[in-house]
C-alpha cells in the first residue's frame, strides 16, 4: 500500500470514531426517584432493603439503572419539593416512602407512576380509590397503620397489668397518625385506660412534652411517622428517664431502646415494593396493580430496656415474641 493510500485511510478511519463512539453510548438508564420520608441513616435497612430485592430481579444500580435519592427529614414542604423537582428530572417511576410523601408525590404529577411501601391508610387519604383497584398512578403496600393499635395495647397491658394510665404521642400533621388516635381511645375504653395526649408538629416539641407530662402516666404509646423515627433515640432515653415504659409500631424503635414494638415487618414491606418497581419498569401500569397488605408482623421486646425499668415480661410472652433484645 502507497504511503498516501495509507494516510487517507487511517485518516477515514479516525474521523469515523466519534460517529461510532456515539453511537455506542449507552441510552440513559430508567431512573427511580427515591423519596424518603426520614433521613439516609435512619430508613438506610429499608433502602438496602429495596435495593436488595431490584438486584435479584435483574436491576443493578449504576448497571441498567439509576436510582436519585432524596430525603425528607419528616418535613412536609420537602416532601413536595422533591416531588417536584422528580418531575423535572422525568423519572420513570417514584418511591414514595410513607403515606405524606405519596400524598405529595401524587398531587404533583398524574402521569409518572408512584409506588409507596407503606401506607397507613391509602383509601382514605385519596391515594388510591381502592384496594383492589387503585385506579390513577399510585399503587404499593398498606402497612395497616390503624389497625393494629388495640392489640399493642393488649400486649403492653401484659407486661404492666395495673396500667391505668397512657400517654400517647403523635404528629398532630401527620394523617395516619390521627386515623390510629381514634383506635387507641376506642380500644382505651374498652381496657379502662385514661389516654394523656401528647401531640407535636416538629422535634422541638418533643422534650417540653415530655415536660409538661410528668408524672401523669404510667406508659407511653408513640405513633410512628418519619417524625419520631428520625427522632426515636432521644424519644427513649427521655422515656427512660422518665420511667415510661414504651410501646412502638416498628422494631427500629426497640432496637433504639424501646420496650417493645408491634407491627407489620418493614424490611419486609420495602423488599415487596421492590417487585412494584419492577413491574413498572417493564411496562404494568400502577392502576393494575392491587394494594397488598403485610404478611409478616414481629413483636420485638427489649429485655434490657423491661430490667432498666424494673419489668418482668411475662415467659409466655417472649415465649411467642418474634426477637428479644437482650
Amino acid at each position: 500500500m502507497r504511503r498516501r493510500e495509507f494516510i487517507t485511510l487511517v485518516g477515514g478511519a479516525a474521523a469515523a470514531w466519534p460517529l461510532a463512539a456515539l453511537a455506542q453510548q449507552p441510552s440513559k438508564l430508567p431512573t427511580i426517584g427515591y423519596l424518603g420520608g426520614g433521613g439516609p441513616i435512619t430508613q438506610r435497612a429499608w433502602v438496602d432493603a429495596f435495593v436488595q430485592r431490584l438486584r435479584e430481579l435483574g436491576w443493578i444500580e449504576g448497571r441498567n439503572v439509576a436510582i436519585e435519592y432524596r430525603w425528607g427529614e419528616a418535613r412536609a414542604e420537602r416532601y413536595a419539593d422533591i416531588a417536584a423537582e422528580f418531575v423535572r428530572l422525568k423519572v420513570d417511576v417514584i418511591l414514595a416512602g410513607g403515606t405524606e410523601a405519596a400524598v405529595a408525590a401524587k398531587q404533583a404529577t398524574s402521569v409518572i407512576p408512584i409506588i409507596f411501601p407503606t401506607a397507613g391508610d391509602p383509601v382514605g387519604t385519596g391515594l388510591v380509590a381502592s384496594l383492589a383497584r387503585p385506579g390513577g398512578n399510585v399503587s404499593g403496600l398498606s402497612n395497616l397503620g390503624s389497625g393494629l393499635a388495640a392489640k399493642r395495647l393488649e400486649l403492653l397491658r401484659e407486661v404492666f397489668p395495673n396500667l391505668r394510665r397512657l400517654a400517647v404521642m403523635a404528629n398532630a400533621d401527620y394523617s395516619g397518625g390521627l386515623t390510629e388516635r381514634k383506635e387507641i381511645d376506642s380500644a382505651a375504653g374498652m381496657l379502662g385506660l385514661e389516654i394523656i395526649p401528647l401531640p407535636i408538629r416538629r422535634m422541638e416539641d418533643i422534650a417540653s412534652a415530655f415536660e409538661g407530662l410528668k408524672d401523669r402516666a404510667e406508659a407511653l404509646y408513640i405513633t410512628g411517622d418519619p417524625l419520631v423515627n428520625t427522632q426515636r433515640l432521644r424519644i427513649n432515653t427521655l422515656a427512660l428517664v422518665a420511667h415510661l415504659p414504651t410501646m412502638f409500631s416498628q422494631r427500629e424503635y426497640v432496637a433504639g431502646g424501646g420496650l417493645m414494638s408491634y407491627g407489620p415487618n418493614f424490611l419486609d414491606l420495602n423488599r415487596r415494593a421492590a417487585d412494584y418497581v419492577d413491574k413498572v419498569l417493564r411496562g404494568a401500569k400502577p392502576a393494575d396493580l392491587p394494594v397488598e397488605q403485610p404478611t409478616k408482623f414481629d413483636l420485638v421486646i427489649n429485655l434490657i430496656t423491661a430490667k432498666a425499668l424494673g419489668l418482668t415480661v411475662p415467659p409466655t410472652l417472649l415465649a411467642h415474641a418474634d426477637e428479644v433484645i437482650e
